[in-house]
């Protein structure tokens, strides 16, 4: 089964730019990560490179008060966090211009879990997943081992939903350190509130430590290993924390979309705090940090994008556990 799904991928990915019409599954999506980063058997075939932490969060009396949800209900609670690079390549170098993802898995009191995923970008690469999995064909490498940039810059021109977060990129530095970056939820979720309503908003994790990326002259000489030593240096000071910021959206900011930004000046406020107390281990290995799994009161918008990463990384799972 697997074989003839990835021959006909294969095949597919053959056929001239103009020709593909992308009906994407969450078999296309795995395999497209192997034709872009090649096979890694038992790597998470996206966000290969990474490390595990551990953590605690602890809600704020806002989110208490205002918010239904068990996950703000009381203390602290344990957090298994993953740190990462973008892509299947587990060799990425660390000052690489691209997304950084933070996942986390926090415990619930009665044993329920509750999943984040973000990425260090405030947009998804693409509006959907047809759009996405165009634009991961696009870049799989050539002859030589390289991307075609012309044929990228073809498919971003067709596909306008694709440049936000290649722009974003291209103008902001790669971050400096782990904790030293934003991290963004990207979709769009509902939470219940304590007096009845949904509230619609999107969220984001805001470093204590302040936002720094690299410089020009460090992006030349770093080492290709850096950022889990740099966070082991810092975690030597003490906790990294980072302030779990919702926003709260209108009627007419989208739900489905997670290529675009909300406008500026929505209202914010802090649902709590996450403090990351340690790095390194394997905790967070045998898990799917699947960003569906919710605590009671929260519901997902109706993003495709976030409806499809259910399977595919359902998929990756098994075929990581198993050694594939």
């Amino acid at each position: 089964m697997l074989r003839s799904v990835l021959a006909t991928a294969l095949a597919t990915l053959a056929l001239p730019l103009a020709a593909q019409t992308p009906t994407a599954s969450p078999y296309d999506f795995i395999d497209a990560f192997r034709a872009l980063s090649g096979e890694h058997k038992g790597i998470r075939k996206g966000h290969a490179k990474g490390l595990c932490a551990q953590g605690e969060f602890v809600p704020s009396e806002q989110a208490r008060t205002l918010l239904a949800s068990p996950l703000f209900s009381g203390a602290g609670m344990p957090a298994q966090l993953r740190f990462s690079m973008a892509g299947g390549n587990p060799r990425v170098p660390d000052s690489a211009r691209s997304p950084r993802g933070l996942a986390a898995q926090f415990q619930l009191p009665d044993g329920t879990l509750h999943h984040l995923a973000m990425l260090s970008t405030p947009v998804f690469g693409a509006k959907d997943p047809d759009s996405f999995l165009g634009l991961l064909r696009a870049q799989r490498p050539g002859p030589d081992g390289k991307p075609d940039a012309g044929r990228i810059a073809v498919y971003r021109e067709a596909h306008p939903d694709t440049r936000p977060q290649a722009e974003w990129l291209a103008s902001n530095p790669p971050p400096w350190s782990y904790a030293t970056t934003a991290y963004h939820g990207l979709h769009t979720f509902y939470v219940q509130a304590r007096e009845g309503d949904k509230l619609k908003v999107r969220w984001y994790l805001q470093p204590q430590d302040g936002e720094r990326g690299l410089d020009a002259a460090e992006i030349a000489s770093a080492p290709a290993d850096f950022l889990p030593q740099r966070l082991e240096e810092r975690l030597r000071q003490g906790p990294v924390r980072f302030d779990w910021i919702m926003v709260l959206g209108e009627p007419e900011d989208t739900d489905d979309d997670p290529s675009r930004r909300w406008p500026a000046g929505r209202p914010v406020f802090k649902a709590g705090t996450l403090s990351v107390v340690g790095s390194g281990g394997e905790a967070c290995t045998p898990i799917n940090f699947d960003p569906n799994v919710l605590s009671a009161g929260f519901s997902a918008g109706a993003d495709p994008i976030l409806r499809m990463r259910s399977p595919a990384y359902a998929i990756s799972f098994g075929q990581r556990l198993s050694g594939q």
